[in-house]
């Protein structure tokens, strides 16, 4: 056993895979940007290298300085984590090449499942049951319209090099595919270099269920399976483990599949073998199919670990290590059901456009797991993924594992930025996901609902203005008296866009009348506490002009300035600004040049995604202010155009 380890990642799962070296008494050496220089990770681990810079180009897929940064500090062996380098078979020789220790599968493994196309001819030739399709090489766009007719629509395009969505297409109809096909392919072209695509049949009700798998380079042993159906755009949201509805035999079908392709390649270490399954008649074994491998510990890997007892990455430092498989498949089994949510800083209403912002407050309930890489104090990024945390709760019975998470996602205070959490509420709140009735299409069919941002109760608005007009704290003594009358003061405060005027009427130091529009709250002081209609108030945090009341999952209020909502009213809807902190990808006008409402005016690129920037009404562009491929912070002014009538 080393005794030693680097961790090749940041955030979340760099904290998670130090806390259990440091469990087996090892000692950890963390790499870090200098984004990240005081990063939770880095104050964790025994010894910080800086890699310098602060996109992950710069830093955290930097192989060589990675390497460096190992031999220098006396660690013999490299946990990748997930992301960055973790399936980069090139940078699996460059370790083992300087004397290193990889925890993690052979480069040989990563290539075999690192081509869609490859892997799944590699799982038909071992047995496992591949979805109908096309794999072929020939490309011709004419020769793949025909395979997709000898399939059968509706079929998926999908890049052969893809994931995260990118690159791949729906095509429901004959006449639609071509078009299909060519946005496809200009897609992957972009995001991988690599413009290959596969035709795979369009499962109607799909499911999207994984088996989590470990071996030791010749045996492997799987330890049951995920469902992670909760999707939206091809991205997962909220995981379970085991599945609803699964049989035993469905279970010793997908398991002894999932073996099958990890033994096939000689895997060794941790690793996920996923499934899509056809949900439109139950489980059935005879109706799941290999869509991918993926070589690494999974994001979700905590729902398996609470049903098995067993720590993955303790599993994996040990087989690295040159240990057996720890356990048999006959020692393995299950107890309990266990959910995963994953908490996002990301503004919902606006399309889940991802978020920045320093976190003047966060907290977790006690009773849940909660796996998080930031701290109060940290900053959100826009140079890498915005989680915030994973949010894991683990129970007898699926019921109660439910109920279990929606209570601790309404009990979780975070503060300083929008996040996605009312949306996570939402969904464990939802009758149908309750029911077990999971497919990966349930989001897009209640998306409406599920992220529409609930109106804030007036005893939320009631308390955000009272601490807006600073009557929160300890009570004066001449609190409340004029000369003649009782205090009473008007503010507005803004949540969600919209502005409400709230008037306070303050009758002593413990009694405020509070008209918030559409109720008049009393609140009265008992014993330092603040009461509102007799219920002690909720927590909330202040951070300048933004408070945040930890009720409903969390609203956010600002407190309006009358001078700058003036200010922005008459600047309308001329300027465009930066929705968030990113790289101007490209400009698509110029001064002098009309545009309709609508029209794209820029592209900027931030947390790894792409946001397409419109004119917000008709008119003439006046200015323009950046130029491609500048950094701009959030609200940053990029394109003006004419006034009205000008």
């Amino acid at each position: 056993m080393f005794d030693t380890i680097l961790i090749a990642n940041r955030g979340e799962i760099a904290v998670r895979v130090i806390r259990t070296a440091r469990a087996m008494g090892l000692r950890t050496v963390a790499v870090h940007s200098d984004v990240d220089a005081a990063a939770q990770h880095v104050a964790m681990a025994d010894v910080a290298v800086s890699l310098g810079g602060a996109s992950p180009a710069e830093s955290y897929l930097r192989g060589d300085a990675i390497i460096e940064a190992a031999q220098a500090t006396g660690a013999q062996a490299i946990h990748p984590g997930y992301g960055f380098l973790s399936e980069n078979p090139d940078f699996v020789e460059a370790v083992e090449a300087a004397g290193l220790v990889f925890i993690g599968p052979s480069a040989g493994a990563i290539r075999k499942m690192g081509l869609k196309d490859a892997a799944k001819q590699l799982m038909d030739q071992a047995g496992v049951p591949v979805v109908p399709g096309y794999l072929g090489a020939d490309q011709d766009p004419g020769h793949l319209e025909v395979e997709a007719d000898r399939v059968g629509y509706p079929v998926l395009i999908k890049a052969v090099a893809g994931g995260g969505g990118k690159g791949m297409r729906l095509v429901e109809r004959p006449e639609e595919f071509v078009d299909a096909l060519e946005r496809a392919k200009a897609e992957a072209r972009t995001a991988f270099g690599n413009d290959a695509v596969l035709i795979e049949k369009y499962i109607q009700r799909p499911r999207h269920i994984e088996l989590q798998v470990f071996g030791d380079g010749t045996r492997a042993v799987h330890l049951f399976e995920r469902d992670c159906s909760l999707q939206r755009r091809h991205q997962k949201v909220i995981e379970e483990a085991p599945a609803p509805g699964m049989t035993p035999e469905m279970r010793a079908a997908m398991g002894a599949a999932a073996v099958r392709a990890a033994e096939a390649i000689g895997y060794r270490g941790a690793g996920t073998v996923e499934f899509i399954v056809d949900a439109a008649d139950g489980l059935r074994p005879d109706g799941f199919w290999f869509m991918e491998m993926n070589t690494r510990l999974q994001v979700e890997h905590p729902v398996t670990e609470a049903i098995t007892g067993v720590d993955l990455v303790e599993w994996q430092i040990r087989v690295a290590a040159g240990a057996p498989l720890p356990a048999t498949q006959e020692e393995l089994s299950i107890t309990g059901h266990a959910f995963e949510a994953r908490l996002y800083a990301e503004d919902v209403p606006a399309g889940f456009l991802p978020a920045t912002g320093r976190l003047t407050h966060l907290a977790f309930p006690e009773g849940l797991r909660a796996d998080s890489g930031v701290r109060a104090g940290d900053e959100i990024s826009p140079h890498y993924d915005p989680m915030i945390a994973k949010v894991i709760a683990h129970a007898p019975t699926r019921d109660v594992a439910l109920r279990k998470l929606a209570r601790g996602l309404r009990d979780t205070q975070v503060a300083g930025t929008v996040t996605n959490l009312a949306f996570l509420g939402a969904l464990a709140e939802h009758d149908g996901f309750a029911a077990g009735e999971v497919d990966t299409g349930l989001i897009a069919r209640d998306l409406d609902d599920l992220a529409a941002l609930p109106a804030p109760e007036p005893s939320a608005l009631a308390l955000a203005a009272l601490v807006a007009a600073g009557l929160d704290g300890p009570a004066h003594w001449a609190q409340g008296f004029t000369l003649w009358q009782p205090l009473e003061r008007s503010l507005r405060l803004s949540v969600g866009g919209a502005v409400q005027s709230v008037i306070l009427r303050v009758d002593g130091p413990d009694r405020v009348r509070i008209e918030t529009g559409t109720k008049t709250v009393m609140a009265e002081r008992r014993d330092g506490a603040w009461y509102l209609d007799g219920v002690r108030a909720a927590a909330h945090a202040r951070a300048g002009a933004v408070i945040t009341v930890f009720s409903g999952f969390g609203t956010r209020f600002e407190i309006v300035d009358p001078l700058a909502q003036q200010g922005a009213a008459e600047e309308g809807a001329a300027l465009t600004l930066a929705p968030m902190p990113g790289r101007v990808v490209s400009l698509h006008v110029r001064a002098g040049q009309s545009v309709a409402e609508g029209d794209r005016l820029a592209v900027l690129e931030a947390m790894k995604m792409e946001h397409g920037l419109r004119a917000a009404r008709d008119g003439v562009v006046a200015e323009v202010f950046v130029a491609e491929g500048d950094q701009v912070d959030a609200g940053a002014p990029l394109i003006r155009l004419e006034e009205d009538g000008a």
